[in-house]
């Protein structure tokens, strides 16, 4: 019988899955090797949130400031897909693995090792 996915698995998902985007925008603001023009998208979707020139005004509760979080997911990704991708790749595969290089799983090195059974039942 399998699980299904509740509510909450999909919350925790998609509050990991924006923190990962988070710490992979920092780190590709932090480094020198990005352009400054492309640098500008993240301080330019901030200032958009603080400026009183909105899409759908901030006194509408709710609506005014989806569209500000809107705006803000849109400038990381825009950021992310400006980057160069290589560049983008060793910090995604920092986040994941720890390192810039990830685990080698096809390596044909041999694990000599004895086994025992414990219970045949």
């Amino acid at each position: 019988m399998t699980k299904k996915p509740s509510l909450n698995d999909k919350d925790i998902s998609f509050v990991s899955n924006l923190l990962k985007q988070l710490r992979l925008v920092w780190l590709l603001f932090t480094d020198s090797r990005i352009n400054l023009l492309i640098k500008s998208v993240i301080p330019l979707s901030l200032l958009y949130t603080i400026s009183p020139v909105d899409f759908i005004p901030d006194v509408i509760l709710g609506l005014g400031q989806l569209d500000d979080f809107g705006v803000i997911l849109l400038g990381m990704t825009l950021f992310i897909k400006l980057c160069p991708p290589h560049i983008v790749e060793q910090y995604t595969r920092l986040l994941d693995y720890g390192s810039d290089t990830p685990p080698d799983f096809d390596n044909d090195e041999t694990v000599d090792a004895s086994y025992r059974v414990v219970n045949e039942d």
